[in-house]
């Protein structure tokens, strides 16, 4: 396909690089010359002006591209470039919009008046990240898949625990009650693709995949135990901690519990706009990074401290008072990927990052072929990679274990289209047609897996 992106942040560089490693054909349109000098290291086109010039829209081939994606860090000129490369002909338009205003249900302008076909929020998406995270007290990451049926989960393992010294293959037969894959190890930082011969050490973060109603056993199993998150202290009141709060209040699962909610914001004006939007919510005036405002809140009585404010320094700095303070969970927003392994080396439970968040959710809708979902992980360098069989490929009618994967890559679950079940695999299981495969694997891998599923 032939791909149009506006903007080389962090997201438009992402998504380039992956979708010239599935061989597309990627034109990139950016003005700022640190983002042209990091286009230029990509095996893609650059054009060098503004996403909203009509001239560089079409020198850039908006016209008879397949997808114009405007990612930039403005809305302004997110809006303008989408509606320019739909009048231009362009059959599918994704738009970054961050202004709550004009993303929120109540929102009077559809996708389709902005000259958009999906309307992309990252801080929205880093929002429901979080909210996941509240769910699974335990949980590092946290990822949905198979429409929600199987999840992702990445556990830290403590020095008690009674996996600690044994293999991935006796964890798995020691516990044939639950259907569940260790699919990788986060090691020190490196990322170890699971094989059933690597012994489990204090500290790893293990990243298995199981069905939904298995995770609470799994992590039992683990040595950690989930707990019920009602004291929450949200430093930061603009977008994501906003969101958050009308996440938690709305959704079905935890508006039931009773909730005491603080709300701390270093801007005042800010602050009392929040305290008359959620009168149930104890709204502060203060720096998140002031020890004693923690202290007189009564951080340590907190079960959960997120700090979401747009410095991710201070998220970070902030986060590492609640957690020596006594907070069980604390979990930070941060803007640069670089940033995740060293936040759960040093102590953080959980990093959330608004530009991955983001940039997963526009992979789920620019997908050809036999590729059908790329989501990143954050505390691993592999990806869960969604391929469908096609008749007659390389894996067609092919037990798993007959198979030999490129990368170390991990099948974790066969999806049948016909019968709609998600089936935890084992390597006895057979790959059909029409079956979507989840794998996980480093995305530098994609080509030589394309080849075996294609037909």
């Amino acid at each position: 396909m032939k791909i149009v992106i506006a903007g080389a942040g962090e997201i438009g560089l992402d998504l380039a690089k992956v979708l010239t490693a599935e061989k597309h054909d990627v034109t990139i349109i950016e003005r700022d010359d640190d983002a042209k000098k990091l286009a230029r290291e990509l095996n893609v086109r650059l054009v060098e002006g503004n996403a909203t010039s009509s001239s560089k829209l079409r020198e850039a081939g908006v016209a008879t591209a397949d997808i114009m994606i405007a990612v930039t860090s403005d809305d302004g000129v997110n809006m303008i470039a989408s509606m320019a490369a739909k009048k231009m002909g362009c059959p599918k338009v994704i738009g970054r919009i961050r202004e709550m205003e004009l993303s929120g249900g109540d929102c009077p302008l559809e996708a389709s008046d902005l000259g958009m076909d999906v309307k992309i929020h990252p801080e929205e998406e880093a929002a429901n990240e979080i909210v996941m995270l509240l769910k699974r007290t335990v949980a590092s990451d946290i990822v949905e898949i198979a429409d929600g049926s199987l999840q992702v989960i990445g556990i830290r393992l403590p020095a008690d625990a009674p996996v600690i010294g044994q293999t991935i293959r006796w964890f798995d037969e020691h516990h044939p009650e639950i259907d569940f894959n260790v699919i990788a190890l986060n090691r020190k930082g490196n990322t170890l693709m699971a094989k059933g011969d690597h012994k489990l050490l204090k500290d790893d973060q293990l990243f298995a995949l199981a069905r939904k109603d298995d995770i609470p056993k799994l992590i039992e199993t683990t040595g950690r135990k989930e707990t019920n998150i009602d004291d929450v202290l949200i430093a930061g009141g603009s977008g994501v901690g906003e969101m958050i709060i009308q996440k938690i209040t709305s959704d079905p699962e935890l508006s039931k519990r009773d909730w005491n909610i603080k709300l701390l914001e270093p801007n005042k004006d800010r602050a009392n706009e929040l305290a008359n939007r959620f009168p149930n919510v104890r709204v502060l005036f203060g720096e998140p990074t002031n020890p004693d405002i923690l202290a007189i809140e009564g951080i340590g009585d907190m079960d959960a401290f997120l700090a979401v404010t747009d410095d991710e320094e201070s998220n970070i700095i902030s986060c590492l008072m609640a957690k020596h303070l006594g907070v069980s969970k604390t979990v930070a927003l941060i803007s640069k990927k670089e940033y995740i392994p060293i936040s759960q080396t040093i102590g953080l439970d959980a990093a959330v990052n608004t530009k991955l968040a983001a940039s997963n959710e526009i992979h789920r809708h620019i997908r050809g072929g036999n590729v059908k979902s790329i989501t990143s992980l954050h505390g691993i360098t592999a990806d869960v990679i969604e391929m469908e069989v096609s008749p007659g490929s390389k894996v067609d009618g092919k037990a798993i274990k007959k198979v030999s994967f490129p990368g170390g890559a991990v099948v974790g679950a066969i999806w049948s289209g016909e019968a709609g079940d998600a089936e935890i695999v084992t390597g006895n299981s057979i790959m059909k047609a029409g079956d979507r495969v989840m794998l996980f694997a480093q995305a530098s891998y994609l080509d030589r897996l394309t080849d075996l599923f294609q037909g």
